[in-house]
């Protein structure tokens, strides 16, 4: 007799559960998503279909959202690999119930109803804050960089833009008129009912939205150059005397210097003319800057933001306000890196929440900094606000609420990233890319809350 082994017939008839339920574990997270949608208002998503009478019925709402919001949990947002799992894997086929939307259908989906499902998210973290997922003893801010759909090659100045813009004119004129004679001779030949030529616009289109980018975006220098000059003029009024320093640079005489070192020129992408050039520890790249504010005791994401700023400098007062907002508490307290070192910013908040931020040196500063002993005694009247700040990271108290961001905001930027494959956006436009964003958050939120049931479940 030889070695025994456990039946293998890959002829054998199979008999497989009648009812989906059975195909399952109770604690299986497409179940667990399935229950939480059922849960949701998605009368926005419902109203879409209601209004419209004509053709086939459509899906229903609720599975489509079900695999879209259990594809960007697992990490799996491309509509053709989720067509593909709609048939190999279980969880989608239990989410489907027997019903198999191709690519199109879920890509459709997901841009018609990109805001909708983007605010879904305030409702899955309602149910977080139900569950005690949400602390807010400590709050967490940073942002990372996230390419676009497009290429940093397809950036242009204005004098490209111009001259695309003629060719592309030049073109359309050209099929126009050799549509004309391309008419005449069929109407010569079969008659005059020839529907004509279309004109082939989205590049023509896409060309003139780059000008506008950086036409507004002069627009918007110039308003700051303005702004500036007219709050320096009223602190010397209010002062008495000539402020020292430089005085605000008009943007037609700053000479900034670009990747190659030579002299900097407004560029657009006219691939998605939202995105901006980013520079990041690995190169540049065309995309945006994504914002996260983060519990630090939970990781549930408490707000999420797509920004087209090249820095974090600005962030700190509109992800603290989404914050508020979102939970409808204040944070006790509130980190983040030399990045957001605004002083006008903390100040708008260091009544409601203790800051800590440190200042903005080199990391050869910050290390000696972190390496010195607990400062003692009263604080110095004479040190300045940053200085105070300084002294404050200092503390044991302050080491030790700012030593949580190190298991925060940080790691649930490398689960969303690296873990689940948000490296690259899909969709394009700072709006729909926002609403992508978002969409992973929900997702992100979904899954710790499955795992908090999970061990509830444990006890």
């Amino acid at each position: 007799m030889g070695k025994k082994y456990l039946p293998y017939d890959q002829n054998q008839c199979l008999l497989l559960p009648p009812n989906l339920n059975d195909w399952l574990s109770e604690d299986h997270l497409a179940r667990f998503i399935s229950d939480v949608v059922d849960d949701l208002d998605l009368s926005e998503i419902l109203d879409y279909y209601e209004k419209e009478s004509r053709g086939a019925p459509p899906y229903d709402p609720s599975m489509m959202v079900k695999v879209r919001i259990f594809a960007d949990s697992i990490g799996n947002p491309s509509s053709r690999v989720i067509e593909k799992l709609m048939i190999d894997d279980l969880g989608f086929r239990f989410l489907g119930a027997g019903n198999f939307p191709d690519h199109r259908t879920i890509n459709d989906f997901r841009r018609i109803h990109h805001k909708p499902l983007a605010n879904l998210f305030d409702q899955v973290l309602l149910l977080c804050d139900e569950a005690g997922l949400i602390k807010m003893d400590t709050v967490a801010i940073d942002g990372f960089k996230l390419k676009a759909n497009a290429s940093i090659d397809k950036n242009y100045t204005m004098k490209t833009l111009l001259k695309k813009e003629k060719r592309y004119k030049e073109l359309a004129r050209e099929i126009i008129q050799k549509g004309i004679e391309i008419d005449e001779e069929e109407d010569r030949i079969y008659g005059r009912d020839n529907s004509g030529w279309r004109l082939p616009t989205d590049a023509l289109e896409r060309v003139k939205k780059a000008k506008k980018v950086i036409e507004s975006r002069k627009k918007k220098e110039l308003e700051e150059f303005e702004r500036k000059l007219e709050e320096r003029e009223r602190k010397e009024i209010e002062l008495g005397r000539k402020l020292r320093g430089r005085k605000p640079l008009h943007p037609n005489n700053k000479k900034q210097k670009s990747i190659d070192g030579k002299q900097k020129k407004e560029v657009a992408n006219t691939t998605d003319p939202d995105s901006r050039i980013m520079k990041t520890r690995r190169g540049f790249i065309q995309g945006y800057n994504p914002q996260l504010s983060v519990d630090s005791d939970t990781q549930i994401i408490l707000a999420a933001d797509l920004t087209q700023d090249h820095n974090d400098t600005q962030q700190l007062s509109p992800m603290l306000k989404q914050t508020i907002e979102n939970t409808g508490k204040i944070p006790k307290h509130t980190t983040a890196d030399a990045g957001y070192d605004n002083e006008d910013q903390i100040d708008e908040f260091k009544e409601k929440t203790d800051i800590y931020i440190p200042t903005q040196k080199d990391w050869k500063q910050r290390k000696a900094m972190r390496e010195q002993p607990p400062p003692r005694g009263r604080i110095p009247n004479d040190l300045s606000k940053r200085e105070r700040r300084e002294r404050k990271l200092l503390t044991k108290k302050g080491k030790k609420i700012y030593k949580k961001r190190g298991s925060s905001v940080e790691p649930v930027i490398g689960q969303i990233t690296s873990a689940r494959g948000l490296s690259k956006l899909l969709l394009r436009g700072k709006e729909k890319g926002n609403s992508e964003l978002i969409m992973y958050c929900t997702g992100h939120n979904l899954l710790k809350l499955w795992r908090k049931s999970m061990k509830v479940a444990s006890c």
